[in-house]
């Protein structure tokens, strides 16, 4: 059985998004990057929401291609070579999306790469792929994804980055209600970067 892994990044006060709705308003550095490859170098599954998966199509083919069209290639030069490998991953990678309304012709250029769920079928169809043999699943953003598979007992790992910040409103990482005991697995700095981040285990199987 593989792991299903959630990574997400959260202002200090516990935000996924800020005040405008986009994660731009969170305190984002380079190593918020330079994790998330890490994280799809050892993964060959992506599980993700209608809405980061339309966020993530209309975005990154364009890198793989040009990476200066990034931000981050903007602010940092240097960190063209990082954001083609994310945008090439993003590509590459199988990616399983959970839609009652996404369709096959919406899917381009990624139609070779994306499969998609149905709501009612998205649990089974996890659960079987976690089953398998293989690298990771790794969920980016999906906030309402995660949050149902972290109720089902099929999120493995959940990976915090806490951004050095406060954004004093927006999305809250976790919805009111929500219980779950957690177990530290490891923190880990980078020089230079105000991201910590906290790697959780579930404490009981799934």
């Amino acid at each position: 059985m593989r792991k299903l892994i959630v990574c997400t990044l959260i202002s200090l006060d516990g935000y996924l998004e800020g005040p405008s709705g986009s994660i731009v308003d969170l305190p984002i550095d380079g190593f918020f990057d330079q994790y998330n490859l890490e994280r799809q170098e050892a993964a060959d599954t992506l599980v993700l929401g209608r809405r980061t998966y339309e966020q993530f199509r209309a975005y990154w083919p364009a890198i793989a291609e040009d990476p200066t069209h990034s931000p981050a290639v903007a602010a940092d030069p240097e960190a063209a070579h990082l954001q083609k490998a994310l945008a090439r991953n993003n590509g590459r990678l199988h990616k399983i999306v959970v839609s009652d309304t996404l369709t096959p012709e919406s899917t381009a250029p990624w139609q070779e790469t994306t499969e998609i769920v149905a709501r009612r079928a998205a649990r089974d169809r996890i659960a079987e792929e976690r089953a398998a043999e293989g690298g990771d699943m790794l969920v980016f953003g999906s906030r309402t994804l995660w949050h149902d598979l972290l109720r089902a007992g099929l999120v493995d790992e959940l990976h915090v980055m806490v951004g050095a910040g406060l954004v004093g409103g927006g999305t809250p990482a976790f919805p009111e209600g929500m219980s779950e005991r957690l177990r530290l697995l490891e923190t880990r700095q980078h020089e230079g970067s105000g991201i910590v981040v906290l790697r959780y285990a579930r404490t009981s199987g799934g």
